[in-house]
């Protein structure tokens, strides 16, 4: 309904289920008809009473009555209309209950609530004033009845108030009623619209976060066991070349191998336990629905079935080049041989993989025949596990890498120590010319992980070809990043 008193009727005329024209249903189309005819009746008797009094035809009175009466059906579309017809047809005395139910209709509809005072008030004083001249002919008529003076202003204000103010309240109090019902109605469809939203984004990053777990563990998985398998099959190439040559060589690189494939296992088998929910899920590893979990076992397996270096793998080791750290070569090997923490800094039970572990990392590939340095530069000091985490893997990947694709190449690996951050490069050289080919596959997953690492803790990540034919892979993770 507009601000004149006019309904607006889009969307509900023709609508399903709702009432011909400028009805919302027909059952009120029904209820406006019937009052539109108790009207018509109510304003044709009166219409034949007032003609007879005013000494008119009496078909004069009813065409008024027929005229008059059936506006009542315009109430919900123009109760402006209804209301002034009904205080024009006062002077009649026409129209009660028109001006009743016009009065009523308009006090609930959405006009400003000024023209409903300014009409009711109209109403009232037509009334007041028809009542007054009326009660006064009646009483001059009749000699014998002699009221006091307030009488007649009395009972005029009386029945202009009865006639005037129980519909406007009333339809006021329905107006109210209506606009808080549809005030809730909206607020309850805009709270059900929210909730949807929420519910939609909710999915949204339960599904992101699903995703990123998912990728998070392949990761995990990839640089677990696709280092260890590397290292398996190097071994074997070697086992192959010297099985006819030196028996006992080849004997003891099987007993490598066999002790790397069961490592690995072993490393998958505690990960698979991981992952599994439910009771039973597996006797060493409690269930868990933690995929950080990944990197703490893998590396307490890992420490935990160390193959250790035999005298021909150390004396490769030695030949392929020393361990730097602090300026003393070798003391990396002697803390990771003894399983310390890394300087001043005490690993706890199942704690990821940290830097002290990087010496064995080069020990491995060491005694696989590849030719690494290490280096550290800078006071080493303890930083957060998910930096060292991080350091350890890129490390891993890189030699990793080295296997499968640089055979035989020389390979260094630099670790610094820096202000608020910390650094790490993997640099090998061309292959050398003869190395056979390990024919490992690859997925093209390692660079992508390091990159995900690295820039996941806010660092930068560099990998490349150099110009000697080789490919280098660095790293920079600040000291304060989250783990």
């Amino acid at each position: 309904m507009t601000a004149t008193g006019v309904r607006d009727a889009g969307g509900v005329r023709g609508a399903p289920g709702g009432g011909p024209w400028w009805w919302e249903s027909r059952r009120s189309a029904a209820l406006d008809v019937c009052l539109a005819v108790a009207s018509t009746a109510e304003c044709v008797l009166e219409g034949i009473q007032f003609a007879e009094e005013s000494r008119l035809p009496v078909a004069a009175g009813i065409v008024l009555g027929l005229l008059v009466g059936p506006v009542l059906l315009l109430r919900r579309r123009w109760p402006i209309v209804v209301v002034l017809v009904s205080i024009a047809v006062t002077p009649a005395e026409l129209g009660a209950l028109l001006g009743i139910v016009g009065l009523y209709t308009l006090a609930a509809s959405d006009v400003p609530r000024r023209f409903t005072v300014l009409l009711a008030g109209m109403s009232v004083i037509g009334t007041l004033i028809i009542t007054i001249l009326k009660m006064q002919q009646d009483v001059a008529s009749q000699e014998d009845f002699d009221p006091p003076w307030w009488f007649v202003p009395l009972v005029s204000v009386a029945l202009g108030l009865v006639l005037t103010a129980p519909p406007v309240l009333l339809g006021l109090y329905v107006g109210a009623r209506r606009r808080l019902v549809e005030s809730l109605r909206e607020r309850n469809d805009g709270l059900e619209r929210e909730l949807m939203l929420l519910a939609e984004r909710a999915e949204e990053r339960a599904e992101w976060a699903r995703n990123e777990e998912r990728t998070r563990i392949a990761r995990e998985m990839h640089d677990v066991v696709a280092h260890r398998v590397s290292l398996m099959v190097v071994h074997a190439a070697a086992l192959q070349a010297v099985a006819l040559k030196d028996p006992e060589k080849a004997s003891r690189n099987a007993g490598l191998v066999g002790d790397m494939g069961r490592q690995a296992l072993t490393e998958l088998r505690e990960m698979l336990g991981v992952l599994r929910t439910g009771e039973g899920a597996g006797a060493s590893v409690r269930v868990s629905d933690e995929p950080e979990r990944l990197v703490a076992v893998a590396s307490k397996v890992s420490r935990a079935s160390q193959v250790p270096e035999s005298a021909e793998s150390a004396e490769g080791a030695a030949a392929a080049g020393d361990v730097l750290v602090e300026g003393a070569p070798g003391a990396v090997r002697a803390r990771h041989a003894g399983g310390g923490p890394a300087a001043g800094r005490p690993e706890a039970e199942g704690e990821g993989p940290s830097l002290a572990d990087v010496a064995g990392l080069v020990d491995q590939s060491r005694a696989a025949g590849t030719a690494v340095e290490l280096s550290v530069e800078g006071e080493a000091r303890a930083y957060g596990p998910g930096v060292e985490q991080t350091v350890f893997r890129v490390v891993q990947e890189a030699l990793t890498n080295v296997h499968k694709h640089a055979p035989g190449a020389r390979v260094r690996v630099r670790l610094a120590h820096r202000e608020g951050e910390v650094a790490v490069q993997v640099e090998n050289g061309p292959s050398e010319r003869g190395a056979a080919d390990a024919g490992l596959p690859s997925g093209g997953n390692g660079l992508v992980g390091m990159r995900e690492r690295v820039t996941g803790l806010g660092g930068v990540f560099v990998s490349g070809a150099t110009e000697a034919g080789g490919f280098r892979v660095s790293a920079v993770v600040p000291d304060g990043a989250e783990s």
